[in-house]
């Protein structure tokens, strides 16, 4: 016995079993139906909520990538079902190994970098969501994506997202009972609840900063009354148009980006009045005005911040205070003898700094998420007026309406895909029954539900 070799194995028929379950674990690690965040930021977090539930619930597996794992961390609470991971969007070996372990992807990045994301999920088979508008570059990718058969999901969030599913569905109902829509108005605007609103701008940020910064600079293009209408960026928030909601004050409109292009989309080609706009206090409208007629927005000429104080800054909007706007300019600290920000290189970039700073959701803030849509139709020669509106408040600043309204329909998606609800491939936004249906059937049990009325 003392010269025996001995080994683990004594048997070929041990060995054998060993191997067999150390490649069925291996290939149910590699068949774990895996969904893949990118971006974890102030849009994400009832998103990662929701999926951590979904994942455990279905024994999927979540991963969740940013620039900043901390931030992961923090809102995962260390979960076991979630795997934090710090990324680099734009290195392509770290973005590739991570989209090829993923069966859907969800990407919550700028706009800019889909692209990155959508060309890598099209080479490895991977479906993808996002909120964002769906622009050229991801369109050029279309045929690639149908003959690979995979699902793409654009303006799948808030506005763009739920205004498309609630809208469709009331536009599907109308044609269904034989109706002609002859005009539609669709409002939907992130703002401060009654009960945090405590500044003149009766607004505070609960979203991408950079976004209310850069908000309306393509002006905008509508259809009222059977004429086109094209609304340069200067005078945008000029005459807004009153919006009544019940259980709300009165707020006002702006329109927002090209409205004519949802016109073939939504197959309203009867609609004489097609427009769709973004909500605001009627106060903010007066103080951006006046922002924009300074050209304090300017994101693309430097300055020189040698000695710039704030007031110098902005001297371009003396000609431009009045009764109505002087105490929502002073607000925000536009006459202020301090420097502006060291890191300022452009005069967006000043404003940035102080809309972060005075407009800021503090820990116990609740923002407020507002649509509205207006249908006039005709049938059987009868004129019909019907309205769809909805009203969600945050839990506080850190779960926001913004990040419920934004996030859910994303992660409802991902569940849909995965478990087989949606079957569709190609490149779509919510436009279609299979696809706002089970969503916005879901949204409802989050507290997401529409109130219709005929008016």
């Amino acid at each position: 016995m003392q010269g025996r070799k001995i080994t683990p194995f004594r048997e070929r028929g041990q060995l054998s079993r060993f191997l067999s379950q150390i490649h069925y674990l291996a290939k149910k690690n590699i068949d774990l139906k895996t969904i893949l965040l990118l971006g974890a930021g102030k849009s994400a977090t009832v998103l990662i909520d929701y999926l951590l539930k979904e994942t455990e619930a279905n024994k999927w597996k979540f991963i969740i990538a940013d620039a900043n794992k901390e931030q992961v961390l923090l809102k995962t609470g260390n979960s076991r079902f979630a795997e934090a991971i710090q990324i680099d969007i734009t290195k392509d070996e770290a973005r590739e190994s991570l989209i090829k372990r993923a069966h859907v992807v969800i990407s919550m990045m700028p706009p800019a970098l889909h692209f990155l994301i959508a060309k890598d999920c099209v080479e490895y088979r991977k479906h993808l969501l996002t909120a964002s508008y769906l622009d050229k570059n991801i369109k050029s990718l279309q045929q690639e994506i149908a003959h690979r058969k995979l699902f793409f999901l654009c303006e799948a969030g808030l506005d763009p997202g739920i205004d498309h599913m609630s809208a469709m569905k009331i536009i599907d109902g109308i044609k269904n009972k034989g109706g002609v829509i002859t005009s539609f108005k669709s409002h939907c605007g992130g703002l401060v609840a009654p009960e945090s609103d405590n500044n003149p701008w009766h607004y505070k940020i609960s979203w991408n900063p950079r976004n209310v910064v850069t908000a309306g600079k393509a002006g905008a293009e509508y259809k009222l009354e059977n004429k086109v209408e094209n609304k340069s960026y200067q005078k945008l928030f000029q005459d807004c148009l009153p919006i009544k909601i019940d259980g709300l004050s009165t707020l006002a409109a702006y329109p927002n980006r090209d409205s004519l292009s949802y016109i073939p989309i939504y197959k309203l080609d009867t609609a004489q009045t097609f427009i769709r706009t973004t909500l605001r206090h009627p106060s903010f409208c007066e103080g951006w005005d006046a922002i924009v007629q300074a050209n304090l927005a300017n994101e693309i000429d430097a300055i020189n911040i040698t000695g710039l104080s704030f007031k110098k800054w902005s001297a371009t909007i003396i000609p431009f205070v009045n009764d109505s706007n002087k105490e929502m300019l002073q607000y925000l600290g536009l006459f202020d003898e301090t420097l502006v920000p060291p890191t300022a290189k452009t005069s967006a970039d000043v404003l940035q700094h102080l809309l972060e700073l005075k407009l800021a959701m503090q820990p116990a803030d609740k923002d407020m998420i507002v649509m509205l849509h207006e249908f006039e139709y005709a049938i059987a020669g009868k004129t019909n007026k019907i309205e769809s509106s909805l009203i969600v408040k945050g839990e506080d600043s850190l779960r926001t309406a913004m990040a419920k309204t934004v996030g859910l329909p994303l992660g409802i998606a991902a569940k849909l895909i995965l478990n087989g609800t949606i079957k569709l491939t190609g490149l779509y936004i919510p436009t279609l029954k299979e696809i706002y249906g089970p969503i916005l059937k879901e949204l409802e049990f989050s507290g997401i539900s529409f109130k219709e009325k005929m008016v």
